[in-house]
């Protein structure tokens, strides 16, 4: 038989591993089929007078001539949509390549193997700090595609601890995704939610907190129980049989020799940068351009400390961003399947459709209905600003209707609407930064997704059945 060796002996079927383009492409085909099947339908967009918010009239939907997108129509959103992830795409180039400065001077390489070092025999430890330090960047602060540029660095550390890269993802990226996900006072979610939905700003915190905590010790004893299993048997790692075809010196710390004091200063540079970058997040509002800019400067003052003339800066800045072109550029493919969706005419179809069974049911039915039905729509509406402006004004009447209360609708949308980020495919550009297919990464996190909705759906039932306001 094809499938047997001479003697019998039954060969290993190699895995099946896509490439991260061929998958979005993928998605991208789809989303045209969609529009030629789903009918087209509109809400109407009024202004609101007490945010200035563009919203939908929860009314007015109606059903209106299709406007499928052809297969030029779906190339040309390609470009489109590399245009409308520019600024991701810019700060992620941005980022990568002050990193490089620095990592070039050897500053990171030396830091992180001297932390390394102190840290053999008890990694859980610096497991533990990272990943708490990772999520609440992704509750407190909103970080989601400004950790990034740091996923090799994990992964770096994870490999040097004899770890597997997906350890490295995990501490990084995917305890910022469920930081996210549980946002406690995250103003990109907790604000822009509680604003539409004229609750007081900030309120309920102590409960979404509890919330956060929950999340994060579930995820925690996750990530630590697979980081055993991997250090105990590099066979038990779900990219155990991955050929990767990517350079992998970007994970590999170099042993230059003992952490000096250039090296220190190097550091203490580029810390400083990242921690006014993170203050004016909070201070003074900045987003990812304000942040790209304060890294950028703060990676050229280190590669001055370091010894450095501005062509080395310069070529090292080149070279950090030619590392990551590609997972950049993803990106903007991932973002041509939003706008394919919209210009057929399908994105409020398709959450009219998810949102008319919750007003058959009621009760803690209906919250987790709401979770269920975020958690389906963060595959279609990626941004969270978007998903508020699409679905709260229907499901925030509904709730009153249905005597639920606001602040349950706005949990029902925090925790709904970030969990499934780290499943849906149209994240893969994420992965690619720390070189992890697609399918192998699916085969490790879905139990975890599983586990965390269902904590979501519990937390939304209690936060009904005790009436969880102020209204």
């Amino acid at each position: 038989m094809k499938n047997r060796t001479e003697n019998g002996i039954k060969k290993q079927r190699k895995p099946l591993n896509p490439n991260g383009y061929t998958i979005i492409i993928l998605l991208i085909i789809l989303a045209v089929i969609a529009t030629w099947v789903i009918p087209a339908g509109q809400y109407d967009r009024i202004i609101d007078e007490a945010t200035g918010r563009e919203i939908v009239d929860p009314l007015s939907f109606k059903y209106i001539e299709s406007t499928p997108v052809s297969f030029f129509d779906a190339v040309v959103a390609i470009p489109l949509g590399i245009r409308s992830m520019s600024g991701i795409i810019a700060f992620i180039f941005i980022v990568a390549g002050s990193t490089a400065i620095v990592k070039s001077t050897g500053a990171i390489d030396a830091g992180l193997l001297s932390l390394v070092n102190k840290f053999k025999g008890k990694d859980a430890p610096l497991l533990i700090a990272t990943i708490i330090i990772c999520s609440l960047a992704g509750s407190l602060l909103g970080f989601a595609q400004e950790i990034i540029p740091f996923i090799p660095l994990g992964v770096a550390m994870a490999l040097s601890l004899g770890y597997d890269r997906v350890v490295g993802f995990n501490i990084v990226r995917t305890s910022t995704w469920i930081g996210f996900a549980a946002s406690t006072i995250n103003p990109y979610v907790v604000t822009v939610a509680q604003e539409m939905a004229g609750l007081p700003i900030m309120s309920g915190l102590g409960y979404r907190t509890v919330v956060y905590v929950i999340f994060m010790g579930i995820s925690t004893a996750y990530f630590l129980y697979y980081a055993k299993k991997v250090k105990e048997d590099p066979k038990n790692s779900v990219i155990y049989n991955y050929e990767s075809k990517e350079d992998q010196s970007q994970f590999v710390i170099q042993d230059i020799g003992p952490l000096t004091t250039k090296h220190k200063f190097v550091l203490l540079i580029f810390s400083l940068g990242l921690a006014i970058a993170v203050y004016g997040i909070e201070g003074f509002g900045w987003g990812t351009n304000q942040m790209a800019a304060v890294l950028l400067i703060a990676g050229i003052a280190a590669g001055f400390a370091g010894g450095y003339g501005p062509d080395a800066i310069a070529k090292e800045f080149t070279n950090g961003m030619a590392g990551i072109t590609s997972g950049a550029l993803i990106a903007g493919f991932t973002g041509a399947i939003a706008i394919i969706l919209s210009d057929g005419q399908i994105l409020d179809t398709i959450v009219y459709a998810l949102a008319q069974p919750l007003s058959q049911v009621n009760g803690a039915v209906t919250v987790i209905g709401m979770v269920l039905l975020y958690s389906v729509i963060t595959f279609f509406i990626g941004s969270a600003a978007g998903r508020a402006a699409a679905t709260l004004p229907i499901l925030i009447p509904l709730s009153d209707i249905l005597g639920i209360t606001r602040q349950t609708t706005i949990l029902a949308f925090i925790l709904g609407g970030g969990i499934t980020n780290m499943i849906w495919p149209n994240m893969i550009y994420v992965l690619s930064f720390a070189d992890i297919p697609y399918g192998n990464w699916f085969k490790h996190i879905w139990k975890l997704t599983v586990v965390l909705i269902v904590v979501a759906c519990m937390a939304v039932s209690i936060a009904y059945l005790t009436g969880y306001g102020p209204f």
